[in-house]
């Protein structure tokens, strides 16, 4: 055991309750962060004492605003987050943790493995990279990747149609909504809220900016490109 995963806490009770059947492997995973995580750079060593509450559960409680049964790509996915808490949490999910490091990715495909979560798939790839390479969701997830007009950018682009990106955002949700509203109205974007979830779970409750979309995710020049990467993807099957 390294210097770092030594400094991980006890799960809270409230892990158990979130987790539930899958506490044990939330556990594992915890274990992975603190350890593998850290040596390997993915996350820092100061966040190990405060993994459960400000990772694990701030990300695993965004499943109270995802649909039951719906297809999900984690952009961004980094170390996992919050793919894989929601992955643990919602096995009615289908899910694609989209990454485009490869030290990451292969953390990613090693945690997938160990947890024997068969409801995820790890790409690698840039989200502009796999337009119209990867089937279009219904939910994009995303955490503290980018500002969110670019995120939107490379996140709304991959929803079908009438789909939502949800975004865990920190305080100046509000404020960074009211400035990229412009920009999200060009991506074919009809609807935007800040919402809160966790509450009793995590405190403060995490924040989540929710985004969605309408008939053309992306707007005319999204939808043109994606049809071009998807013939040209047909046309290497041939």
């Amino acid at each position: 055991m390294t210097e770092a995963a030594a400094e991980l806490p006890p799960a809270p009770k409230a892990a158990q309750e979130v987790f539930g059947e899958l506490f044990p492997e939330a556990v594992r995973y915890g274990e992975l962060l603190a350890d593998a995580g850290v040596t390997r750079g993915l996350i820092g060593p100061r966040e190990v004492p405060r993994l459960w509450e400000r990772h694990l559960l701030n990300c695993a409680v965004l499943s109270e605003v995802v649909p039951e049964g719906v297809s999900v790509c984690d952009v961004g996915s980094g170390a996992g987050l919050p793919g894989i808490p929601l992955a643990l949490v919602r096995p009615d999910l289908k899910i694609t943790l989209l990454e485009p490091l490869l030290r990451r990715t292969t953390f990613l495909e090693e945690v997938v493995e160990l947890l024997g979560l068969d409801h995820v798939t790890v790409v690698r790839g840039r989200a502009e990279e796999v337009m119209g390479k990867i089937p279009q969701v219904h939910v994009v997830t995303a955490r503290a990747v980018a500002p969110l007009d670019r995120l939107a950018g490379g996140g709304v682009p991959l929803l079908r149609p009438y789909g939502e990106m949800l975004a865990l955002k920190g305080d100046a949700a509000e404020e960074e909504l009211k400035g990229a509203r412009a920009a999200l109205s060009k991506l074919g974007v009809v609807e935007t809220s800040v919402v809160h979830v966790g509450e009793g779970i995590v405190d403060p409750p995490s924040t989540v900016v929710r985004v969605e979309v309408g008939e053309s995710p992306g707007g005319v020049r999204f939808a043109a490109k994606r049809a071009k990467a998807a013939r040209a993807s047909r046309g290497r099957r041939r």
